[in-house]
């Protein structure tokens, strides 16, 4: 019989006391959500919608009419128009209503509950579904697309469960969240995960500053609350990043604080005003940045100005780069609408700017963000005398009139006419595109034009102000 050395009898007993520890110690370091589920479920709420069918053009389906007008008609027309006989498109029994299923959830013990814009929009029916399976009628008190956000009220609403409101400005990367929501209409699941990134901004959402979270998230979470550990609703899901129509381990919530925000001003107001500065901005990447002498590449490359616009009023310039917004760095272009969104209609912020090498400091009193975007419309040109610049490989022309008034080009520019291979084509520059500024320097005249290109730099990047189709962009090129 083989006798087990005492010291090696005591090392595995070590080994196995210290796995037992370990494993106790990470266990106790992983989340327990089951207090915060029962403590929040019953402010979750399931928020179902039917729209009826509408003709295509805008009657009640099947009809020529509105559907007041139709509602009116004999009965036997109204069955005439909703039989497969009907010339409008009708079928037997008119077509069903569309259905549809978000989430949501109670703010106020009266009845206010936050969702999204595109769980409710068009919606003819609301009903409100509760953890205790009460089903409650709805009215929408307003919407705001921009922000895809939705305020309800839940009609003879009366002590309700209330959800508990957090700060998304406190959120750090690396925090858990949770998520409660009825995905694919399987009501109150659960997900959880952490914070992936803070302040994304979404082709579509210029104004929300994004909480990125791997949470699993899907068709029916729309609308519904993310909450930090403490059990505070951090974010409303709104948006999904997939190529399958599932979850792929990318979501987007709406940050709270700017979700109470617009919640505030639809309640009392009715609607929401954001602040506006007038300007469009870009991007500044390594080449840009370089051609405007910075180190490294940040801040927000303002391309055009907006006649009238606080930005005009204030003095801002094309060509201005926004490093700061009232103290506060603005790392990328994106960073900057968020910030002037939040910002009062009426009150001063003070930007840091840098114009023409040196950091200045403009005050703007802001506006209030137009519902309409303003539209340019082009107009055809006649072709003038052409000019060549074979160092940037393209041709140019004198602005035609026709152009430089549709677009309000008082100050002038050139026509692109031909890009050939060269400098011009690798930056991106088109043919028609008018440029006004090139190297910093402004363009109006074909002469301007061929005077900064001589004196352009060799191997070196410079900056080129481009208006296409009515919009300003900065490119660079290297001559």
């Amino acid at each position: 019989m083989q006798k087990i050395n005492p010291f090696r009898q005591s090392a595995l007993w070590l080994a196995f006391v210290f796995a037992v520890f370990a494993h106790s110690v990470s266990a106790r370091e992983l989340p327990d959500f089951t207090e915060l589920v029962e403590d929040n479920s019953a402010a979750v709420v399931n928020i179902s919608t039917t729209t009826e069918r509408k003709a295509p053009g805008g009657g009640a389906y099947g009809s020529p009419f509105d559907q007041r007008q139709f509602e009116q008609l004999p009965e036997f027309f109204q069955d005439f128009f909703r039989g497969p006989q009907s010339p409008f498109g009708g079928a037997p029994g008119g077509q069903p209503p569309r259905q549809s299923m978000g989430s949501g959830f109670i703010v106020s013990s009266d009845g206010y509950v936050l969702t999204n814009n595109h769980v409710v929009e068009g919606a003819d029916e609301i009903i409100v579904r509760l953890n205790d399976r009460r089903e409650l009628p709805a009215r929408l008190v307003g919407t705001d697309p921009r922000s895809d956000m939705a305020v309800l009220k839940i009609e003879d609403g009366d002590d309700l469960p209330v959800v508990q409101i957090g700060r998304s400005r406190d959120l750090k990367v690396g925090e858990w969240v949770l998520a409660i929501g009825s995905p694919f209409g399987f009501d109150y699941t659960v997900t959880a995960g952490i914070v992936s990134a803070l302040g994304r901004s979404l082709p579509s959402e210029n104004y929300v500053p994004f909480i990125q979270t791997d949470v699993a998230i899907n068709p029916g979470n729309s609308g519904g609350p993310l909450f930090n550990l403490d059990g505070e609703v951090i974010g409303i899901n709104s948006q999904i990043y997939t190529r399958s129509g599932g979850f792929m381990g990318v979501s987007f919530a709406i940050p709270i604080d700017d979700a109470m925000n617009v919640f505030r001003q639809l309640r009392d107001e009715g609607s929401v005003s954001r602040g506006w500065l007038g300007v469009l901005i870009q991007e500044v990447n390594r080449d840009l940045a370089e051609s405007f002498g910075l180190k490294r590449p940040r801040g927000a490359l303002v391309a055009e100005v907006m006649a009238g616009s606080p930005a005009e009023d204030a003095g801002l310039q094309s060509g201005d780069i926004v490093l700061q917004y009232e103290g506060e760095d603005v790392a990328l272009s994106s960073d900057l609408p968020p910030m002037v969104g939040r910002t009062p209609v009426g009150e001063t912020a003070s930007l840091q700017v840098l114009r023409g090498g040196k950091t200045i400091n403009v005050d703007v009193e802001i506006g209030r963000l137009p519902e309409d975007g303003q539209a340019r419309a082009s107009s055809p040109a006649e072709r003038g005398s052409p000019s060549s610049s074979a160092p940037l490989g393209l041709s140019v022309e004198p602005l035609p009139s026709e152009i430089a008034d549709a677009w309000d080009l008082s100050s002038g520019g050139v026509l692109v006419t031909n890009v050939a291979p060269g400098p011009a084509r690798e930056a991106g520059i088109r043919p028609d595109d008018v440029i006004t500024e090139l190297n910093r320097q402004p363009i109006g005249s074909l002469d301007d034009f061929a005077d900064v290109v001589e004196s352009l730099p060799e191997d070196s990047a410079v900056s080129v102000r481009v208006i296409r189709q009515g919009r300003a962009s900065y490119f660079v090129m290297k001559p």
